[in-house]
Order: structure tokens, then sequence, then C-alpha cells
């Protein structure tokens, strides 16, 4: 689906030490994951300018949220990298209205940020893997296999759409595209779920008057475009 156009000094030495370490390593991480629900970010984006303006107010939410993460400075968003560095990223203005991006969401399981990015009216996702800091612009909101070994996206909607199913798969390179699918009828919009780290389960509004529909998809099969990760 398209969004709006993502925590005593009588202590012997040793415990001291450890709860010191304990310290300095929660000062690196963020806090536990929260994403915004469909209601809250209704409620957050509700009367905002377009689909840069409802990003950045997600990140005020998300920077109280996942402290430790990222900071705003202006036009400037640093993203805290393990175990230690900055990804910096700087809006951009142009006729169409430039390039923005905003803390979205962050994907505990495997470690990255997930930023909200628009390019005037387009609006992708850029991924950045913590370790390391490499990043990957995905064409919808990822939703994390259970294995934690692969992301999906479903991106379908009438304009400014890649129109396509698609599994990324993630290592510790970075995350590469592994399988993609195309419906044969024009699809208005579309969700998808994990059912088990091998099947996908797809809602989706056909184009016109078509009735929405479910289909289950296994990575098996035949239908995917296989791809060669590089």
């Amino acid at each position: 689906m398209r969004l709006p156009s993502p925590q005593s000094s009588a202590l012997p030495a040793a415990r001291l030490a450890c709860a010191a370490a304990a310290l300095a390593l929660a000062a690196l991480s963020p806090a536990t994951a929260a994403p915004l629900g469909p209601e809250e970010l209704a409620s957050v984006c509700a009367g905002t300018e377009g689909p840069a303006h409802c990003g950045r107010r997600v990140e005020t939410v998300q920077l109280k949220r996942l402290p430790n993460l990222a900071t705003r400075d202006g036009a400037t968003l640093k993203v805290s990298l393990y175990p230690t560095g900055t990804a910096t990223f700087a809006d951009t203005e142009a006729p169409n209205g430039g390039r923005s991006y905003s803390l979205w969401d962050y994907l505990d399981p495997i470690n990255a940020v997930l930023l909200y990015t628009t390019d005037g009216d387009t609006v992708t996702f850029t991924l950045i893997q913590r370790n390391g800091g490499r990043r990957i612009e995905l064409p919808n909101e990822p939703v994390l296999a259970p294995d934690r070994q692969r992301l999906v996206t479903a991106d379908f909607c009438p304009t400014r759409c890649v129109n396509e199913l698609a599994v990324w798969r993630v290592t510790r390179d970075g995350v590469h595209k592994e399988l993609a699918w195309k419906p044969r009828e024009a699809w208005a919009d579309a969700g998808v779920q994990w059912k088990s780290a091998e099947t996908l389960v797809v809602e989706f509004t056909p184009a016109g008057n078509g009735k929405a529909g479910v289909v289950e998809r296994r990575l098996t099969d035949p239908g995917w475009q296989r791809l060669t990760a590089p």
C-alpha cells in the first residue's frame, strides 16, 4: 500500500564494571523499534502538505522513540552506524520539490535503519545496514521474513510505482533483489506479509472495478523472475 502522498555503590567492582559496559553499549544502541500503526500514521500525517511533510512528522515521533539512532540538524539527517561512524543524508531543493530523507523505522533483527525518501512526489525507502553503512533504495516499505534472511516489497499503484512484488536477500555484504513477479492483470494496490519463511500472502485490489482478493506465493513457485545477486 502506498503511504500518504517507520526504548549502588555497594556493588562489587566486577559488577560495577559490567554495569558500566552495559551503559556504554546502550549508548550505541537504539531503543526497540516502534513502527507507527495505520491509525497513528493517519493521525500524524493528517493535514500535511505532501509526502516530504508527512515523512518529517513521522521522523519527529521516531527520533523520540529511537534515541541514539539518528539526529536532525536543519536539512541534514545523521544516522549512527555500528560500532562507530555516521551516515549523512542531506535534503536538496529542486523545481520538482527536491529530495528529502526522514527517519522512518529501525529493523532491529537485521540492525538496519529505514528512511522515508521523497523525490518530488515520488516516494521510496532507503535501507541502511548499520554495520558497514551499506544502503539500498527500495520501492516501498519492506517486510522482514521470519528467518531474517529476506525482505519483501509490494509496490502497486496507478502511477509512480514499479508494480511488482519483489524479494530481497539480506547478507552481510548488502541487500540484493532475488525474485520479482508481476501479475497478468494490473493492480491498483497491494499489501504483503510472510506466512512463513518460504511463503508470502498478498492482499490486492485490481485496477478498475475488479474484486479485491488474496493470493499466496511460495518462493519456489516457477512464475518468479529469478535474479542473479551481484
